[in-house]
């Protein structure tokens, strides 16, 4: 089977619906049932993962990687590659195609809170969000949670959608636990995460621990835009504070190696993987208590109420300096780990790709 893939998310510097396609593809490439299949890849540039060419041929599409690439650009491209089946990753899919496709929608915030984005970008994620999931032979979500958000504002019929939670990469735990009371926040910064109230929650405790340092990791990608600078310099703890828009794999791994508790007070996810990564490395999270975060990490987190900035101090301090808590967390942390497996990932997906084009 020649199986059609949208391969813009592996350009340049990937965020999640890129490191969910680079997992999966990655663990296609030594699983022996996908063997049996060719993935074509359309991209409209280089890519940022080393692949088989033979089994991963990469068809490049120029053109910015906007609608007009996806809706009209790829078409043309695909429609002379004789594909059995064709795999959008990330939200949308080309409407145009001939062949069965199959989609993958990791949450609906912008049906759920249209508030967080632009009029323009919301109409366009709403619209052919809406449409793809019509469209396609099955769609693919990452939670119970983001099933049930699939079903009732968009109506896509539950029949249709398949639970796959994505595996978890690898994050080497330290050998022994980090002395250096360091927070970490890691992932893009919309406002649904809430990273200004993390900084106040911090601000708290790094008054009352003088080595105590926050380091936040994400483009600041909020609507309408937080100021997160004049948050930090409003807290006087422009000198605790470390803010990077990226870093390279090596230094996030050496971030989430060096963190003694993690923070991600986000009210919406489709599930939420940087929390779990820092739980693969050894860093008790710290979450708003949703019901997508306790599906996601279970016993394995330390909670807190919506717009409660005291409380959220307090358990930053508890994942911190607690011992109890830190080894209750830990402890739970191996079962809870062990339902994000990308090479279980990859066979159950390809099985509902498998059936799609059935």
């Amino acid at each position: 089977m020649r199986i059609g893939i949208d391969a813009r998310e592996l350009c340049g510097r990937a965020t999640g619906a890129g490191r969910y396609l680079g997992g999966l593809l990655s663990a296609w490439a030594s699983d022996e049932q996908a063997r049996r299949h060719s993935f074509v890849l359309y991209t409209p540039e280089s890519l940022t993962i080393r692949l088989d060419a033979r089994r991963f041929p990469t068809r490049l599409v120029p053109r910015a990687p906007g609608v007009w690439w996806e809706q009209v650009r790829l078409p043309r491209v695909a429609a002379a590659d004789h594909l059995d089946l064709f795999f959008a990753p990330a939200y949308t899919a080309p409407l145009a195609l001939r062949v069965p496709t199959v989609v993958a929608i990791h949450d609906v915030s912008f049906v759920a809170h249209p508030e967080w984005f632009t009029t323009r970008e919301g109409l366009r994620r709403r619209w052919l969000t809406r449409r793809a999931a019509q469209k396609a032979r099955a769609v693919l979500t990452i939670s119970d949670f983001s099933r049930g958000e699939l079903i009732a504002r968009l109506g896509v019929p539950a029949a249709r959608i398949h639970v796959v939670p994505p595996g978890i990469s690898a994050r080497s735990a330290s050998l022994s636990t980090p002395d250096e009371p360091r927070v970490l926040f890691v992932g893009s910064i919309f406002n649904r995460r809430h990273v200004p109230d993390l900084i106040r929650a911090f601000a708290s405790v790094a008054r009352a621990h003088p080595h105590a340092w926050l380091d936040i990791v994400g483009d600041n990608r909020s609507y309408p835009r937080q100021d997160l600078r004049r948050t930090i310099e409003a807290e006087q703890i422009a000198d605790r504070v470390r803010c990077r828009w990226f870093v390279p794999d090596a230094d996030l791994q050496s971030l989430y190696a060096r963190a003694r508790a993690f923070a991600f007070l986000s009210e919406y996810e489709g599930l939420g993987l940087t929390p779990l990564e820092a739980l693969a490395a050894g860093a008790p999270p710290v979450l708003l208590d949703t019901p997508v975060a306790r599906e996601s990490c279970g016993d394995a987190a330390v909670y807190v109420p919506m717009n409660d900035i005291p409380a959220a101090a307090r358990a930053l301090e508890r994942a911190l300096f607690d011992e109890p808590t830190r080894a209750r967390v830990l402890a739970a942390a191996p079962q809870v780990l062990a339902k994000y497996d990308w090479p279980r990932v990859a066979r159950d997906t390809l099985a509902v790709l498998e059936s799609a084009a059935r």
